[in-house]
């Protein structure tokens, strides 16, 4: 039974109480006063009758008109004269008059008073003995009244006392529920505190749970710098900021090789010439100044344009990698405005900044696209100071030639349905956690990879249809196979009002199904608008779903009150793991991002993973499950 229902159930009880208590003491004690009243009376009545019969003649007349003229007043239930003997001389009776009061009440407090008796005497001698009771019916009327009343005023007052009762009931519940939620809130890994009620012993369980989640929200925190701290010194550049080398080729290549509409996209290569030339001149402060604000001119264009990462690849030369766009010649003209103000806001240095761009698309490698750009690059450093190459490499395998064809291709293929591929995540000991389930559409006559038409969907906005489709599919395979699919929702479909509803609508259209879907975003949703996703995550949680972030990659720390937003598991980015056998920096990387996530209650999943050594290890560092090229499921 619930603390509420308790005092209600105390409140109740102690209103019965007091009522019954009450009740009872007042119709006893009334009738206990009453019965003393009317033996009084009787014994009163008796010896003035009998005092004056003594003084008169013994005519039995005379006697019976004496005893009538009393009897006939009302007020007797009954008067007998006996003589010496005990015979009866003369007797009158009456019946009790109680109709209007309830016989169950009459019987409950029946009086018993005792008949007043006097001895009537004749000169010296005894005549006889008289006996007399009163009427007393009024009083059991007079009582029921009485009873009746006090009920009444009683009611009247408990209607107050519940009123009252359910203020401060509702004065109690308020804070136990603001603690309950909290309670349920750090069971979800939501860190929240509750606002403190005036009385002492709540307020000081609510003191309590504040303060514990405020200590955990503060060890995360320290936790989550500590791998921040981590992940700047193991893959970022200590002079300007941007990513080193190996993890950032390892991120290119996770492009290359993904399913998503990452696969596509440009890379940027940006050279600063003469490198040594400007050491001497300026000096390694100023030099170190001057790379810093290229990186920050690259980082402002990635924001503007995308979710990708600037690194920097060797003492001269940075790069910039930009999934998912596609425009070429306006990214291109973009960089060279910005390489140019940058120069001339340091006309001291004599900046040279030559550049090259490349459109990288599914099936291309790592070392031909840094190649092309490696010889552009040498080309343009031969043009001007700022000069630029474009490397045209024309789309491989085209499947259509521009956006219309592109556009009723993809809007026939949604009609026709979506297929689901399967791969499984798998945990430690083998057993299946889900299956990612990437969409392939069947275009050109082929059921055709995510790779070859997510571009195209982001291209011209088909996202939320696409996605629509997966989930629809997704409930369909999960009802037929009774095994859970994860569905990767598209940063563009979150965004639409009109998805996030129709999406819901769909989920509670099918509640049993619903617990076996496993929804994931990419890190940049959870990093640039949290509150939206906060919002999504709770409104999946209810329906039983769970929500996870996919790609993370180091700057999981970063997200603001990760510790707030729910998540049920993270897919690790594959470039973390990426030849994890040999490098322990990258090791205690993905160790402290275990550590974080488990604090929290989230599962950890390694994407990418292509060999049995490379999960083993991955499962000794602390990771929930795996999935990959080299994941496969027995049986």
């Amino acid at each position: 039974m619930s603390l509420i229902k308790q005092l209600w159930l105390t409140i109740v009880v102690v209103l019965l109480l007091a009522f019954v208590g009450s009740l009872a003491v007042s119709v006893s004690t009334s009738r206990h006063y009453i019965e003393q009243e009317v033996r009084i009376k009787n014994s009163d009545n008796a010896n003035a009758l009998a005092l004056s019969m003594s003084q008169l003649e013994k005519d039995p007349v005379t006697l019976e008109l004496l005893i009538a003229a009393q009897f006939d007043t009302g007020h007797y239930r009954r008067i007998e004269l006996r003589d010496a003997e005990g015979d009866t001389i003369e007797q009158r009776e009456a019946g009790e008059h109680i109709e209007d009061v309830p016989g169950w009440f009459v019987d409950l407090i029946r009086f018993e008073v005792p008949a007043g008796e006097a001895v009537i005497q004749d000169g010296w001698r005894q005549f006889g003995t008289l006996t007399l009771e009163s009427q007393h019916s009024y009083a059991y009327r007079s009582l029921w009244q009485n009873t009746l009343n006090l009920a009444g005023w009683f009611a009247v007052a408990g209607l107050i006392s519940l009123l009252l009762a359910v203020w401060i009931v509702r004065t109690v519940r308020r804070p136990l529920d603001h603690v309950v939620s909290q309670a349920e809130a750090i069971g979800e890994r939501r860190f929240v505190t509750s606002p403190e009620p005036r009385t002492l012993e709540l307020r000081q369980v609510v003191q309590a749970m504040n303060r514990l989640s405020s200590a955990v929200s503060t060890m995360l925190g320290q936790e989550s710098e500590k791998l921040d701290q981590l992940r700047r010194r193991l893959e970022h550049d200590p002079v300007t900021n941007a990513l080193q080398r190996e993890p950032f080729l390892a991120r290119l290549e996770g492009h290359l090789h993904s399913d998503g509409d990452d696969a596509s996209g440009v890379l940027a290569l940006v050279r600063v010439a003469d490198m040594a030339q400007l050491n001497q001149q300026l000096g390694h402060p100023t030099t170190d100044a001057l790379l810093a604000a290229l990186v920050n001119e690259l980082e402002q264009l990635n924001t503007l344009n995308g979710d990708g990462r600037v690194a920097r690849l060797n003492g001269s030369d940075f790069a910039l990698v930009l999934p998912r766009a596609h425009d070429l010649e306006a990214l291109g003209d973009e960089l060279k405005q910005r390489l140019r103000d940058l120069a001339s806001r340091h006309p001291e240095a004599a900046l040279t900044l030559p550049s090259a761009l490349v459109e990288y698309a599914p099936g291309m490698t790592r070392q031909t696209l840094l190649a092309s750009l490696d010889g552009a690059l040498a080309s343009a450093e031969d043009r001007d100071e700022h000069g630029q190459v474009i490397v045209e490499s024309a789309e491989q395998d085209a499947l259509f030639t521009s956006h219309a064809e592109w556009r009723s291709a993809l809007e026939a293929a949604l009609l026709d349905g979506v297929q689901l591929a399967h791969y499984p995540v798998l945990n430690r000991q083998g057993e299946l956690l889900h299956h990612e389930v990437p969409s392939r559409l069947h275009l050109a006559g082929e059921w055709r990879p995510a790779g070859r038409f997510l571009p195209w969907v982001s291209r011209l906005e088909m996202a939320p249809a696409l996605d629509l489709a997966v989930v629809s599919a997704a409930l369909e395979d999960t009802a037929a196979s009774g095994q859970a699919v994860g569905i990767n929702l598209s940063p563009r479909s979150l965004r639409d009002g009109h998805f996030v509803s129709e999406l819901i609508a769909r989920l509670r259209a099918r509640p049993e199904l619903a617990p076996r879907l496993w929804f994931e975003v990419p890190e940049l949703i959870a990093m640039h608008n949290p509150e939206g996703f906060r919002s999504l995550c709770r409104e999946l949680h209810s329906l039983g779903c769970r929500m996870g972030l996919e790609h993370v990659t180091t700057r999981f720390g970063e997200i603001d009150s990760v510790h707030d937003l729910g998540l049920a598991y993270l897919k690790v980015d594959g470039s973390l793991s990426h030849e994890i056998e040999g490098n322990p920096d990258r090791q205690s990387l993905l160790r402290g991002i275990n550590t974080l996530a488990h604090s929290l209650g989230i599962l950890t999943i390694a994407e990418g993973v292509r060999r049995q050594e490379q999960a083993e290890l991955l499962f000794q560092l602390g990771m929930d499950g795996v999935t990959g090229p080299g994941v496969r499921q027995e049986g």
